[in-house]
């Protein structure tokens, strides 16, 4: 197709040819770490993941140790949920399974359906960490829980959103379609995704202490009350007070920060991939990004103060190392503010086999006195 633009300096409007073409974009991305971890990020479940997975562990495969990073991941597509967990079972796993309601039979008689794995493993002897958060949902909710469950992954973070239901679409006249819950996923120890919520959304106060458990085949125990709770939980770094004001500052005048950040990491990435040099923000560059917002109006109060400072520093390093796709970069930056990804990297550096990871993170939990929480 034929499109025209106006453009300012140009009196005539200028003529492209566009042609369509699939514009397919990666969910999955890799990379080793220094230390010889293999670090995975897959911020969807989207179509084609699970051999974008197959080709990541391919590359990681001779690392001593993986991290699956599935922080803000919402899932996406059940089908490759299922083809992920595959990857990391044996044959003959099941991976996850259904109960629902069939038309024309009482809820006391659900029908169960499960999901057995078919492939070979691909890394059975690597030890692998999970990372997860309140808004890791659905089809990574699979994916984790299946590894927990069989004792193939240790996962760290926070309790996750808990979205795990069925919905069945019924065609209506006029091309209309509703949709409705008829069932919950569950993991292959039967624990259900589904978290109970109140009207609006917001997740029922629970004694975590009462909830039901079941048990891995190693003997570990875990939480059964929707989502997945993590063997290690782990707060993700939050603002401080300040960072909090200057952000509020900014949206409140509407100002376009994020897409400033994002376009100057464009820009210095180009000039370090141009260097051949790893991620970063030279001094005098940083100067005259922070000089370029103060005459565009953002606040001179807040950009006068180290703390707000060192703040966007780490910001533009780190769309520097997303802008140059260098993962192993963008990790190391990320854990000078991700106490998560830090404490997998140590646990990962610590021990040399899964079994040694459990044992790790147990003999830590037994020291801790935790009375009942509530989440």
């Amino acid at each position: 197709m034929r499109v025209r633009i106006k453009r300012v300096g140009y009196d005539d409007p200028i003529s492209y040819t566009i042609t369509r073409e699939e514009v397919h974009v990666p969910a999955v991305s890799w990379g080793i770490l220094e230390n010889n971890i293999g670090y995975v990020i897959m911020d969807r479940v989207a179509r084609n993941a699970a051999r974008e997975m197959n080709e990541a562990l391919g590359e990681l495969g001779e690392s001593d140790g993986l991290i699956i990073d599935l922080r803000r991941n919402p899932g996406g597509f059940l089908d490759e949920s299922l083809m992920l967990a595959d990857l990391f079972l044996a044959p003959g796993a099941t991976l996850a399974s259904t109960v629902q309601r069939v038309p024309g039979t009482s809820a006391d008689q659900p029908d169960t359906e499960s999901y057995g794995d078919r492939w070979p493993i691909q890394v059975p002897r690597l030890p692998i960490v999970i990372l997860v958060d309140e808004f890791t949902a659905s089809g990574a909710e699979i994916l984790a829980g299946a590894l927990q469950d069989y004792d193939r992954a240790l996962v760290l973070g926070q309790r996750t959103f808990g979205k795990g239901v069925v919905q069945t679409v019924m065609p209506l006249p006029h091309g209309r379609r509703l949709r409705f819950t008829t069932g919950s996923w569950l993991t292959p120890l039967g624990r259900s995704l589904q978290r109970t919520r109140d009207r609006q959304g917001v997740p029922v106060p629970e004694v975590i202490d009462s909830l039901p458990r079941v048990t891995t085949a190693s003997g570990r125990s875990l939480v059964d009350g929707g989502g997945i709770f993590p063997d290690l939980q782990i707060q993700d770094d939050t603002l401080t007070l300040l960072e909090r004001d200057f952000l509020r500052a900014s949206n409140e005048t509407q100002f376009p920060l994020g897409l400033r950040i994002a376009e100057f990491g464009f820009e210095v990435a180009a000039s370090r991939r141009a260097e051949g040099v790893k991620p970063y923000v030279e001094e005098s560059e940083f100067e005259t990004f922070v000089s370029a917002l103060q005459t565009e109006g953002l606040g001179e109060d807040f950009l006068g103060t180290p703390e707000i400072r060192r703040y966007l520093l780490w910001r533009t390093e780190l769309a520097t190392a997303q802008r140059m796709n260098d993962i192993a970069g963008e990790a190391e930056i990320r854990t000078q503010r991700d106490p998560v990804l830090s404490e997998a990297i140590l646990l990962l550096e610590a021990t040399s086999t899964q079994e040694q990871l459990f044992a790790l993170i147990e003999s830590r939990n037994a020291r801790l006195n935790n009375g009942a929480s509530y989440h």
